[in-house]
């Protein structure tokens, strides 16, 4: 089956010592079966390290070590697994991250995570979101779908491109067009929501807890409009979400709870950036960053916020 990613996808490799927020440390890293059985029969010198560094359970994994740093990450924020072995000893999650899959009926997309601070910098700084290339096979067959869920993504990209209507327009053409509205419910509900939301760092449930339906409309400028320095970085990080969350999806109801998810995190994106003052695009990448680590890569986060949307549907 032939695999299709964005136009920005190529522009991705890892800047390893130079990311500020290393995917190498606060995650627990699972290691896959293949990779576990080249582990056990790796004859280099570092082979007994990485063998002591693992937990073994039902869920092998690396047993992290003073920060929450995986044990294999230098001090100098390189892997020595590649040092040492090269990138063909990597278990998956690594040699993957950030990337992710959906499957799709005209074949298999990839796409970068946000929750990479390079892949988001990349995904901020392009409009290339809605042009797909196809860049390689993968094995599989194209499973036959009678809902078009490709098709109502381009309606969705054909809002969020439109030069005749405003930000504010594309917001409002988009939540009529799905039948979904972040404004289903009160500022102080979202807020109580976020809140019971599971956190990877504690600092974030104040942040995130700052969630206003309007975001950046009260902010700025005087008639209050989005500020035009932040239209199109918000643009990009929905349409990010869209691809992200639903490409996926197997009927109209679950892409409509898809973009009642996007919506909802493009609005806690704007206002965080309302709360913190954001006046700079690595500052704008960052609070963007911890959106998407604590929100769209949690599954237990992403499902509770669908459900939510599910409900007014039933309404």
């Amino acid at each position: 089956m032939k695999l299709y990613a964005p136009g920005y996808y190529k522009e991705f490799s890892c800047i390893a010592d130079k990311c500020t927020h290393s995917c190498c440390i606060g995650w627990e890293i699972d290691i896959d079966s293949d990779t576990m059985a080249k582990y056990a029969s790796v004859t280099h010198s570092y082979g007994e390290q990485i063998r002591d560094s693992i937990e073994v359970s039902d869920s092998p994994h690396f047993r992290l070590g003073a920060g929450e740093r995986c044990p294999h990450l230098n001090d100098a924020g390189l892997c020595r697994i590649i040092i040492e072995l090269g990138e063909d000893y990597l278990c998956d999650i690594c040699r993957e991250h950030p990337r992710f899959y959906n499957d799709t009926p005209h074949g298999k997309e990839v796409g970068l995570g946000m929750a990479c601070e390079e892949a988001c910098r990349i995904i901020l700084e392009s409009d290339d979101y809605a042009r797909m290339m196809e860049i390689g096979e993968v094995a599989g067959e194209v499973e036959p779908a009678d809902f078009d869920v490709i098709a109502c993504r381009d309606t969705a990209y054909k809002i969020l491109s439109d030069p005749s209507l405003s930000y504010t327009e594309k917001l409002s053409r988009m939540q009529k067009e799905f039948r979904v509205r972040p404004a289903m419910l009160s500022d102080e509900t979202w807020r109580d929501f976020l809140s019971s939301l599971e956190y990877l760092d504690e600092s974030h449930r104040e942040l995130l807890g700052r969630y206003s339906h309007r975001g950046l409309f009260l902010h700025y400028s005087s008639d209050g409009s989005t500020p035009p320095e932040w239209e199109q970085p918000l643009t990009r990080a929905l349409a990010y979400f869209l691809y992200r969350h639903g490409s996926g999806a197997r009927d109209w109801q679950e892409f409509r709870e898809a973009v009642g998810l996007c919506l909802f995190c493009e609005r806690l994106l704007a206002s965080v950036a309302k709360a913190e003052q954001v006046r700079h695009m690595d500052a704008f990448i960052r609070l963007a960053r911890i959106v998407s680590e604590e929100i769209e890569y949690s599954e237990d986060n992403t499902e509770a916020i669908r459900f939510e949307f599910s409900l007014e549907m039933e309404e």
